[in-house]
């Protein structure tokens, strides 16, 4: 009896230290990804996000990294993928490479990404330069905030991208990263 019973106690003092070893796991990621990236946050439940699908997408205008002030209207007829990012942001860094990859792949068949960098140019240019990115950055800070809860972003998520259609209507929207397959998918899907 004092064997099941102090068999008991030990497999539930494991079960429970591995429990709590799990939990605080978790909770010291999520302060991580809050320290490190404050906008990242967790995918909305899809209804917060795809209230929008099927809009037509919303008028702006924000200057690129020349100060030139650039109008989305600019693209009209095009396939666009409007990425809000920022390079503090990890996931969003993740992303660049296969944007530029998909924008070189897809740009005369009439596809147009446009990154809308949640930072001001001079914290930009070193990193569009590095990383050779072949497509628009525009920048600002508490303007991208409204024009990306004007695209569906309640939450402040990055990145998060919204996918356009020829007519301008929204076609998708991702909160957080959007895999490659994916983008393709949707992106050939619209071309």
């Amino acid at each position: 009896m004092k064997k099941v019973f102090l068999w008991s106690v030990i497999t539930g003092l494991v079960f429970a230290s591995g429990y709590l070893g799990y939990s605080l796991y978790h909770y010291q990621q999520d302060n991580f990804v809050r320290e490190s990236a404050p906008a990242q946050v967790k995918a909305p439940e899809p209804a917060i996000t795809t209230a929008i699908l099927g809009r037509y997408r919303p008028e702006f205008s924000l200057p690129d990294l020349n100060g030139q002030l650039r109008t989305v209207s600019e693209w009209d007829g095009k396939v666009v993928a409007l990425n809000f990012w920022a390079t503090w942001c990890p996931p969003c860094i993740k992303e660049v490479p296969e944007f530029v990859a998909l924008q070189e792949k897809y740009q005369t068949q009439g596809l147009q990404f446009i990154g809308i960098a949640l930072q001001q140019p001079e914290e930009v240019r070193e990193f569009v330069t590095e990383h050779k990115v072949n497509y628009p950055i525009l920048t600002g800070e508490l303007e991208v905030i409204q024009l990306a809860e004007a695209y569906g972003n309640h939450i402040g998520a990055l990145p998060y991208t919204v996918i356009i259609d020829r007519n301008g209507k929204i076609a998708h929207v991702k909160p957080g990263i959007l895999p490659t397959e994916e983008a393709e998918s949707i992106i050939t899907g619209l071309l």
